[in-house]
């Protein structure tokens, strides 16, 4: 049976759902129904409509996200998102689809949708998701407890502190908490180039280099002994 996925959004923070929407508007087997701030939009939604799988932010005010997934119907299916990496063995425990540590990039939700229609068993329309092949350039990252938004053209290097990140732009620096290897998944290959366990680098920022520095904006930056190799062939044929 060929069908649409209807789905509902659901957190208390606009900029995360304006994310999700958006990602979500680019697959054509999905369609967003509402995005709701609280669970009693929620609540009002589900009433109304036909509702197949809902997107839920776990940490919000009065009606936490696992108190609400509790109160459902079982037919719908809930894909967690949240910031925090702690509520993940209560998510899977209430049987989620998937849960989802935020910032969520496009390609991470796109496997949860899959997911959830590989569980479901169900033909969506075209037997496939169908994504529009318009360009993403850019990500959004958690800085000064709101979702900031950097354009990848903006980009000179990320420098990594452990749990935190530097993003070294043209006009500002933003820190985020977040790993490197987590956001070098996020960034396209073609753009940017891992020379150190602490550093990624934006290939047309780069000055200049040697086979033991690169130079990004007077900035010397190492390459380590373990991405020489992969480094300087990739720049060497650039």
């Amino acid at each position: 049976m060929h069908k649409i996925v209807n789905c509902i959004i659901v957190d208390d923070e606009p900029v995360a759902r304006e994310i999700l929407e958006s990602h979500l508007q680019k697959v054509d087997a999905v369609n967003v129904i509402a995005t709701c701030k609280n669970a009693i939009e929620a609540f009002n939604q589900i009433n109304s409509n036909q509702i197949d799988l809902i997107f839920l932010d776990i940490n919000m005010p009065e009606i936490s996200g696992l108190s609400f997934a509790k109160s459902i119907n079982k037919n719908i299916k809930v894909i967690f998102t949240t910031a925090y990496r702690e509520y993940a063995i209560d998510g899977f425990n209430l049987q989620a689809v998937d849960y989802l540590l935020k910032p969520i990039s496009f390609e991470r939700l796109l496997q949860a949708v899959n997911k959830y229609i590989g569980e479901s068993n169900v033909e969506v329309v075209n037997s496939s998701l169908e994504i529009q092949q318009e360009k993403v350039d850019f990500i959004f990252v958690r800085a000064d407890r709101k979702m900031m938004k950097i354009n990848f053209s903006e980009i000179n290097y990320i420098e990594s502190f452990s749990d935190y990140l530097k993003f070294h732009l043209d006009e500002k620096i933003i820190i985020t908490r977040e790993t490197i290897t987590s956001i070098e998944a996020k960034l396209p290959k073609t753009n940017f180039l891992r020379i150190h366990r602490s550093f990624i680098v934006c290939i047309a920022k780069i000055n200049s280099f040697t086979n033991e520095f690169i130079e990004v904006n007077k900035k010397a930056l190492p390459i380590s002994r373990s991405y020489k190799k992969d480094v300087l062939a990739r720049l060497e044929n650039v």
